[in-house]
């Protein structure tokens, strides 16, 4: 079965990065694509950015175009989302995401989502 487990999560200060990782098993990592999204204490899962299974085209949601860089590779079957500049309102649970097609296909509330991974937790705070 579909197994995402994701990596990486800690403490950082205001200004700093963090590197998420998120192992991919139990489908065929290559022809899927991505993504991660978070939810901060008290409120919903939210999408935050999305990538072809290829790598060729990402998206990402507003808050974090700019700061965050989602990458894969497809040979290690692993996601990646390079966190810079982090602000404690990037402070919430971190989770990788299985798409169902080969391309990110947005939703209202984000994008096509079919499988969510367990999470890390990222704080940011001085």
């Amino acid at each position: 079965q579909v197994q995402l487990v994701e990596s990486g999560g800690g403490l950082a200060q205001p200004g700093g990065s963090l590197r998420l990782s998120c192992a991919a098993s139990g489908f065929t990592f290559s022809k899927h694509a991505m993504s991660w999204g978070r939810q901060a204490p008290g409120e919903e899962l939210e999408w935050i950015a999305g990538i072809y299974s290829d790598g060729s085209n990402s998206y990402y949601k507003d808050s974090v175009r700019g700061r965050f860089t989602i990458s894969r590779d497809n040979a290690k079957n692993t996601l990646y989302l390079q966190m810079n500049s982090l602000k404690p309102e990037d402070t919430a649970l971190y989770y990788c995401g299985k798409n169902p097609k080969e391309i990110v296909i947005f939703t209202s509330s984000g994008a096509l989502v079919d499988n969510w991974g367990q999470g890390t937790q990222v704080t940011v705070s001085s």
